[in-house]
């Protein structure tokens, strides 16, 4: 099968994904709303960034396939044939690491809550102060992810039931969210969820998969998800300890 009729097919899985997105603004706009476009936003706009919507959606998915996944897998499985758990760990580590820093939404919501929290007078309204207080959130956040991904692995490795480990990570959320300043909590909560993004996902997912295939007497199905599950847990328990030992965002 042609890479052009591929990206046709895909095109259409895209188009169908986000048509039930499109039908319920076009809805509340239409019936509910019943006012006219923004200022400077005609159906032409609409029309044109709904295309580069499909478009961009296409082409992600399919480099996921081609490229990131298959990436993942193979190096999980390399990894594993290579029988060193210590460099296994390092590298589940620094992957979990190194995706969090570069995730678009972490990067966005780090900038928007510095911006927040300044306008609270919680931090000095700087423009250094607030860039600081951005980077490490991003620091703490992408630290979490690497420990999650790295105890993950390790999961798949030891046969650690999966369960467990999320009800003792939930528990410690909802302690530490009684002792977190008030000011800090709900931007763990939100860590949590911007983690688990379009960088991360996906090759963090193959690792699991990969590994889980690799390693004799694991399932993929049971071993080799759970690994995001983690990702999301580990932020929130990491950004409410950063803000119990600062003290506050002052």
């Amino acid at each position: 099968m042609g890479l052009l009729t591929v990206l046709l097919r895909q095109s259409v899985d895209s188009l169908r994904d986000l048509a039930p997105v499109v039908l319920v603004v076009a809805f509340f706009q239409l019936v509910v709303i019943r006012q006219p476009l923004p200022e400077g936003l005609d159906l032409f706009d609409l029309v044109g960034g709904l295309l580069m919507v499909v478009v961009g959606l296409t082409l992600f998915i399919q480099g996921l396939r081609l490229g990131l996944f298959p990436a993942g897998e193979s190096l999980a499985k390399a990894f594993a044939r290579k029988g060193s758990v210590a460099w296994l760990l390092v590298f589940a580590f620094a992957l979990g690491f190194g995706t969090t820093v570069a995730e678009p939404a972490l990067i966005a919501i780090a900038g928007k809550a510095a911006s927040v929290v300044a306008d609270a007078g919680l931090i000095a309204a700087s423009e250094p102060s607030q860039a600081n207080f951005a980077q490490q959130l991003r620091m703490v956040v992408a630290l979490s992810v690497g420990s999650a991904v790295m105890l993950g692995v390790l999961r798949i490795i030891r046969g650690w039931p999966l369960h467990l480990i999320i009800i003792a990570g939930y528990a410690l959320v909802m302690g530490l969210t009684l002792l977190a300043p008030a000011e800090i909590v709900g931007i763990a909560y939100d860590a949590g969820g911007v983690t688990t993004s379009t960088i991360t996902v996906p090759l963090v997912t193959a690792l699991g998969v990969g590994l889980a295939t690799a390693i004799q007497g694991r399932n993929p199905m049971l071993d080799g998800f759970g690994l995001i599950a983690l990702a999301s847990v580990m932020p929130i328990i990491f950004v409410l300890l950063f803000g119990i030992l600062r003290g506050g965002l002052a």
